[in-house]
């Protein structure tokens, strides 16, 4: 009997119903869907650590000054570059004269600018009386000539240039003591309160002073804000005007230190031997920074010593790079209900050596999560323990954007698969 009403017409409000009925057992089903928050990694258990956790210092903190390696120069200091970590410290604020290490900070704002776009590498740039007075080490600029930015970062990185650090100054400033402005602003932005800078080459100057630790603060920022000047720091040997200017670093550690990636040496009768020293291996970079040495051979022998130190003695453990896919996790009231969760940034940490395998990771996964959610919107954390101290904490966002689930979404997305059941 049943078949004599099921016309067209009939047949339409059957099914109308029967949308509205699926459409609200839908929206019903997902409003009340939930998921667990926490998720917890455990490499292994650490109640059992053998290693000393004082070693992994705070980067804000200081380790003991007790000068364990009996370093002859008067101030030093080890950091790991990525968390700014203190490994080594002797002296490390005692206010000394740069020499050319000052050059750093000249360097990092010429880096500035490139960035910005006020210069760039193909401008040519002039070279002014005061330039071309320079003493010390230079290349010997002459007023009738230009170089490049990019031929001036080399003559500066390499060969310690003091003509060619002027020139740049002038044309970026507009004058040198304009340019020494910049250098102590930025110097007081980056929180180098041992600091004070009269010039922008190092010649010894009455006030002009800084310490290891902010050498190695500066360092820092150069080599994190601006990886390409190893470009730079790293070459051994070019030649500028056409082969006719020889260039060789005045950091034989390029040559002779594995892994060495820079970064600037400095001397002057007065300041006596300075190098801020970098290096990376396997993943670990440091930054060894030696001022006063008393020779030139002591200066390059105890910042080997101080990296030394640093690779025998610690490890930079990587677990995931920044975009890594962590897991998938659901949510309410979107047009998807699960979302990939990524690493927001890379997640890795500083560890004594030995001590890898007792991290303890947790992942913490916000609760509630609803719809809409935009690209890269944080829905949790994932941190690094050692004996119960959290090491590092990096932010879990969303590889993906969702949009709201709605009556018009709803409705097209249950149409849809009822049509492709009755296709």
């Amino acid at each position: 009997m049943i078949y004599k009403y099921m016309n067209k017409t009939n047949i339409k409000r059957f099914f109308s119903v029967l949308l509205i009925l699926c459409i609200f057992i839908s929206y019903s089903s997902f409003v009340y869907a939930s998921d667990d928050s926490l998720y917890v990694w455990s490499s292994t258990d650490v109640s059992n650590i053998e290693e000393d956790p004082s070693l992994l210092t705070n980067a804000t903190s200081e380790v003991t000054d007790d000068n364990s390696l009996n370093l002859e120069s008067a101030s030093a200091i080890l950091i790991e570059q990525s968390s700014g970590r203190i490994l080594y410290a002797h002296n490390i604020h005692e206010q000394l004269r740069p020499a050319s290490v000052t050059k750093v900070m000249s360097i990092l704002l010429i880096m500035e600018a490139l960035d910005s776009g006020k210069i760039s590498l193909t401008d040519s740039v002039p070279c002014s009386e005061n330039a071309a007075s320079m003493g010390g080490s230079q290349i010997w600029l002459d007023t009738t000539e230009t170089l490049t930015v990019d031929e001036m970062l080399k003559a500066i990185c390499v060969n310690s240039a003091n003509d060619c650090v002027v020139a740049m100054a002038e044309y970026i400033a507009g004058s040198e003591e304009a340019f020494v402005q910049m250098m102590n602003d930025k110097a007081f932005e980056l929180g180098m309160s041992d600091t004070t800078f009269k010039n922008c080459h190092g010649l010894d100057e009455d006030g002009h002073v800084t310490s290891s630790y902010d050498i190695a603060i500066m360092s820092r920022e150069l080599l994190n804000k601006y990886p390409e000047i190893k470009n730079y720091t790293t070459i051994w040997m070019d030649t500028l005007r056409d082969g006719e200017t020889q260039l060789s670093n005045t950091n034989r550690l390029i040559k002779n230190y594995t892994g060495a990636t820079g970064l600037k040496t400095g001397s002057t009768s007065l300041a006596l031997y300075n190098l801020s020293a970098s290096a990376t291996r396997d993943d670990l970079s440091l930054i060894a920074v030696i001022m006063k040495a008393p020779s030139t051979k002591v200066r390059f022998s105890e910042a080997q010593k101080l990296l030394d130190y640093g690779f025998n003695n610690f490890s930079y453990q990587s677990f995931g790079k920044a975009g890594d896919l962590i897991q998938t996790v659901s949510i309410d009231k979107g047009v998807q209900v699960t979302i990939p969760v990524i690493l927001e940034n890379d997640a890795g940490i500083l560890l004594a050596k030995g001590s890898e395998k007792n991290i303890e990771q947790t992942v913490t996964i916000d609760e509630n999560i609803s719809a809409p959610i935009s690209v890269g919107q944080k829905v949790g954390e994932i941190s690094f323990s050692l004996d119960g101290e959290v090491l590092a904490t990096v932010n879990l966002v969303s590889q993906v954007a969702v949009n709201k689930m709605d009556i018009a979404t709803m409705s097209t997305k249950v149409f849809s698969t009822w049509f492709n059941l009755l296709r």
